[in-house]
C-alpha cells in the first residue's frame, strides 16, 4: 500500500513543485535548475559510489560485516536514480541520501528493524559429503567384434 501511495503522491508533488517554482522563477530557470541537479547528482553519485566500493572492498579483505558499504551503495545507487529524475522533491530526497550522515542514519534506522539470523566471513570447515556406499561390483571382459567388409575394398580404406 506504501507503494502505491509513493507513485500517486510523489508524480503530484513534483508537479505542483514544478508549477510554483516555475511561476516564481520562469520556465528557463526551472530547467537549467533540474538540468544541474542531474548533472551533479551524476558526479557526486559515481564519486561517492567508488569510494564506498572501496570500502565493500576493504570490508571483504578485513574480513568485516559487509552489510553497512553495502547499504550505502544501494542507497547512493538510489540517490543517482532519483537525481536523474526530472523534479525537486526527488532531487531534494537524492541529495539527502548523499550526506554520509544521514545514509548512516537511515542504515541504522533500517538495521533496528531488520533481523539478521546469521552472519558468517571467512572459510568454512564443514565436512566433506560423501556419497553413499553403492558399490556395484563386477566382471567384464572385452570382445572385438570381427570386421566384415559389407563392399567392395577401396583404396581408401583397409578391411
Amino acid at each position: 500500500m506504501w507503494l502505491l501511495f509513493a507513485f500517486v503522491a510523489v508524480p503530484m508533488i513534483e508537479i505542483a513543485l514544478f508549477i510554483q517554482v516555475g511561476g516564481f522563477i520562469g520556465i528557463w530557470w526551472t530547467l537549467l535548475i533540474v538540468l544541474a541537479t542531474a548533472l551533479a547528482g551524476s558526479y557526486l553519485v559515481r564519486q561517492q559510489g567508488l569510494r564506498e566500493l572501496g570500502k565493500l572492498q576493504q570490508s571483504f579483505s578485513d574480513m568485516k560485516d559487509p552489510s553497512e558499504p553495502l547499504a550505502n551503495g544501494a542507497m547512493i545507487l538510489f540517490a543517482g536514480a532519483l537525481l536523474l529524475t526530472p523534479g525537486f522533491f526527488t532531487d531534494v530526497v537524492g541529495l539527502s541520501l548523499l550526506v554520509p550522515a544521514v545514509r548512516t542514519a537511515a542504515f541504522h534506522w533500517i538495521k533496528a528493524r531488520v533481523k539478521i539470523a546469521r552472519f558468517e566471513a571467512g572459510p568454512h570447515h564443514a565436512e566433506p559429503r560423501r556419497p553413499a556406499d553403492t558399490v556395484i561390483d563386477g566382471e567384464f571382459e572385452e570382445i572385438t567384434p570381427d570386421k566384415r567388409p559389407t563392399h567392395a575394398p577401396s583404396k581408401w580404406t583397409r578391411h
